[in-house]
């Protein structure tokens, strides 16, 4: 035992003890295994395995010297030999036995009474004494903290948790395995290891008090966590003071937790009687405060050998108390007059654990070790793949019968309509799960309710599709308006081809773009009418939550003998308990998958010398239970389906559940029917949205084209003046080769030529269509163009001529440049009311146009509307 004393905020002594490590004999290791392998596999094995035997070798000498004094070096130490000796237990049979590793013998010495050891010649003594010194070591982690800090108290806390784990770890999987035989020690037995480990988490426990009483806690909370460290020390004293431990320590361990069990009972008694007067229960504190007094009392009777720390923190406690308990009786005896009650009588003060064992399963999982991956028996290897397989059948039979029996309920409640129901009687019934789902689609898209909102933005995308094309058609009204003027000013002079020539193309397209609009607009009616004609029948769409539209379930009106709540609470009954052996199925096979993940019988296998048929049939007799409980279930359920039935029986009858079966059907007919004409109607808007959208692009295509052509003709308008001008004055222009080009016809929109003169133009413009590639164009008035009334073939076929369809009222316009698969143009609108929206094609993913309402255009429109505002 190890004092490590540190001062502290707490009014108690933080003085804790570490456990120091068992000793051992020199062992070597490696020659009786490697013996073993060259003698059982071979040569040539024993040498693939020489690295492993060396690596254990050397963490068996560090185990036995302690080469690095640092405790965390001393811990990994520990940590990775334990997992060394758990892959030598699978392949290494350590016995007496004359074919097995006879030649090793571990010997190792009592940490409590060095003096007394224990020799086995097998593994399970190496690994609990292993365990044992790798708490001792975590012990002695936590008290090297300072834990005059925060930060060290909490350190020292994480410490003593997982020396916990590591004495939790021993008792639980190697003393009892250690402990079998004659040569044993006491420290390594359950009692000893159940005994450090209460006694590891007093100490984490009294970390962590320390700690509460540092943040400034308040005082219930303070009492709750101490009386858990009393409580933890009481635990620890209570195996100290019975067999085989009362006789195997030193008097100082049993007088240290006592004062300290005896220490923490008084500190939480202390913080809850001040807790108590601030809420001014004075007789209750008072009780309290002497109970702590006596206790106190009565642990300094046998303080003998205790250490000052906690005797100096004993005497601050003790008149601490005192000076609370007199207050507390004056103020009784002159103000509140109570009646003290005995301290026999009082309720035990409510405890909260703030620690537990650290799980050491991870900690000391061996799986992931490659150490003598290659040695596995032969005859155990094949023992148990047969074994496992018995296993599997095992397990596979069992989880049959319990699929048969959960689908059995299944079906069978099903055809009752239980528990749907009682769930309609109360109010809780819901939509078959496809149906619920439809409609939260719906919702979820708006419902019915969100309709008018999208009528609504069809009228406006039709609206800004009309002023667009108002805006286009009075561009080149006003161009054919100069033209005409400038034509009766200078009559034969002026000489160029009239603006309608030119514009034949563009007009034609903004024609059929407004026949297209018209049919639009009487498609749009169609869809306002369908929504108003069937806003009854979708009005329950907007239901919220559906099922409130839906018919419940009414108990009778008359009712003879008032039985109906019976009935319902009896059928109630009979369903929970069908659910219990339910859950308890699932829980059976749990059992059976766990019981098989820990089934590991190779080192018996290992280890036996007897038939392997009797091993198999006493390790499978462990599953029997298992299967027992699975054929009770099955009848149990058999049964309980028989008496639901026939209180489903009666409860049908007296709650008429035909009727409401089939109100409720009429109802999900109902529903059914208003998705499918929501849905229709969506698709129908949705079909416009897309129209107007696209249309809105060509239009937009079409005036930017209207508007480069005008620029054009205002350049050759401006020239043509000065060239007209100069005639009247008598100027010569002999020597000028290109003046001829004015006297000349002009191209027509979209020709090649167009290019040229929209040069001038600043502002960065994307041609419309594509042309051969040819030499650069020489500015206008430098290329004398095509006469405007020259034969057919050599003018070049204006780009936007579309050939007229008989199909169609309106054929659709084309747009230079659009990828193959997108929408045309001008597609007539709604040829049909039950048929696509606008007999458009299908667009791609990736190709839906984008919204309307944030469309770019190069140039402002003139008599732009306040709605279609450029962003």
């Amino acid at each position: 035992m190890a004092a490590s004393p540190s001062s502290s905020s707490a009014a108690s002594a933080n003085i804790v003890l570490a456990i120091f490590e068992k000793k051992t004999n020199t062992v070597d290791m490696y020659r009786p295994l490697r013996n073993y392998v060259a003698y059982h596999y071979s040569e040539r094995e024993a040498q693939n395995v020489e690295d492993d035997l060396q690596t254990l070798k050397q963490l068996r000498y560090e185990i036995e010297r302690h080469l690095d004094p640092s405790l965390p070096a001393r811990r990994d130490v520990l940590q990775t030999y334990f997992k060394s000796l758990c892959l030598v237990e699978t392949r290494f049979p350590i016995s007496p036995d004359p074919d097995h590793v006879n030649a090793l013998t571990f010997v190792w010495f009592d940490a409590f009474k060095p003096k007394q050891k224990a020799s086995q010649q097998n593994i399970h003594l190496e690994k609990a004494a292993v365990l044992f010194n790798l708490g001792a070591v975590y012990s002695q982690i936590g008290c090297s903290y300072d834990r005059n800090t925060v930060d060290g108290r909490r350190q020292a806390s994480h410490a003593f948790i997982a020396a916990a784990g590591s004495f939790a770890f021993l008792r639980d999987n190697a003393s009892m395995k250690a402990s079998v035989g004659n040569s044993t020690t006491v420290d390594l037995t359950v009692e000893c290891a159940g005994m450090l480990e209460k006694l590891m988490l007093a100490q984490a426990q009294e970390c962590v008090f320390e700690n509460t009483i540092a943040k400034g806690s308040t005082p219930g909370v303070c009492a709750k966590i101490s009386r858990q460290v009393g409580i933890y020390y009481e635990e620890a004293l209570a195996a100290l003071n019975v067999a085989p431990l009362s006789q195997h320590f030193e008097k100082s361990w049993i007088v240290h937790v006592q004062l300290k069990a005896a220490l923490f009972y008084a500190e939480a008694c202390y913080r809850y009687g001040l807790e108590l007067h601030d809420k001014e229960e004075i007789a209750e504190e008072i009780a309290r405060l002497r109970s702590a007094v006596n206790v106190l009392t009565e642990a300094k009777k046998s303080s003998k050998g205790a250490a000052v720390q906690i005797l100096d923190a004993i005497g601050k406690l003790e008149a601490n108390i005192n000076r609370n308990l007199e207050r507390a009786v004056k103020e009784n005896d002159r103000v509140y007059l109570m009646r003290v009650p005995s301290p026999s009588s009082l309720a035990p003060i409510p405890s909260f654990s703030m620690v537990k064992p650290m799980p050491m399963n991870e900690v000391l999982d061996a799986s992931k070790e490659k150490m003598f991956a290659s040695l596995v028996p032969d005859s155990s290897a094949k023992a148990l793949s047969r074994y496992t397989e018995m296993v599997d059948d095992v397990i596979r039979t069992q989880a049959e019968k319990l699929q048969q029996a959960s689908e059995l309920t299944r079906v069978r409640l099903k055809e009752m309509e239980l528990p749907d129901s009682i769930l309609a009687l109360e109010g809780n019934f819901t939509l078959p799960t496809s149906l619920k789902e439809d409609v939260e689609a719906v919702q979820i898209s708006g419902g019915p309710a969100g309709l008018e909102a999208e009528l609504q933005q069809l009228k406006d995308l039709r609206r800004v599709n009309q002023e667009l094309l108002v805006q286009t058609e009075e561009l080149l009204q006003k161009e054919a308006r100069e033209d005409s003027q400038f034509r009766s000013q200078f009559g034969t002079k002026w000489t160029r081809p009239q603006s309608s020539t030119l514009t034949k193309n563009l007009q034609d397209r903004l024609n059929r773009f407004a026949g297209n609009l018209k049919q639009a607009a009487e498609s749009d009616g169609r869809i306002e009418r369908s929504v108003r004609e069937h806003s009854a029948l979708m009005s329950i769409l907007d239901a919220r939550p559906i099922e409130s539209a839906l018919p419940s379930l009414a108990r009778p009106i008359m009712s003879f003998d008032q039985n109906e709540d019976a009935i319902v609470g009896s059928l109630k009954q009979s369903l929970r308990q069908l659910e219990t052996l339910g859950a308890q199925r699932a829980g059976l096979e749990d059992m059976l998958k766990d019981m098989k993940r820990k089934d590991d019988i190779l080192p018996k296998l290992m280890t036996s010398t007897g038939s392997y048929d009797d091993l198999f049939k006493k390790e499978l007799a462990k599953y029997d239970h298992i299967c027992d409980e699975i054929a009770q279930n099955i009848e149990a359920q058999e049964q309980l389906l028989l008496q639901i039935q026939a209180q489903n029986d009666e409860f049908s009858a007296i709650f008429n559940l035909e009727d409401y079966k089939a109100s409720r059907e009429k109802a999900y007919k109902q529903i059914e029917a208003a998705i499918a004409k929501f849905r229709e109607i969506k698709e129908n808007i949705n079909e416009g949205l897309k129209f107007y959208v696209t249309l809105q692009d060509a239009i937009t295509n079409v005036k930017q084209q209207s508007n480069d052509f005008v620029m054009t003709r205002n350049i050759q308008c401006r020239e043509m003046i000065e060239d007209v001008q100069r005639q009247l004055a008598g100027l010569s222009f002999q020597d000028k080769n290109a003046g001829a080009s004015f006297n000349s016809n002009y191209p027509s929109v979209g020709s090649q030529n167009q290019r040229a003169s929209t040069q001038t133009d600043p502002r960065p413009q994307a041609p419309y269509y594509q042309p051969v590639e040819q030499p650069p164009v020489a500015p206008y008035g430098h290329h004398a163009p095509p006469p405007y009334g020259g034969p057919a073939h050599h003018q070049p076929p204006p780009p936007y001529h579309i050939p007229p369809s008989s199909t169609a009222p309106y054929p659709p316009p084309q747009v230079h440049q659009q990828p193959p698969g997108n929408h045309e143009y001008g597609q007539p609108a709604y040829p049909g009311w039950r048929g696509p929206y606008y007999n458009t094609q299908a667009q791609q993913p990736g190709s839906v146009p984008r919204p309307p309402y944030t469309i770019p255009s190069p140039y402002p429109p003139p008599h732009q509307s306040g709605y279609y505002k450029q962003q």
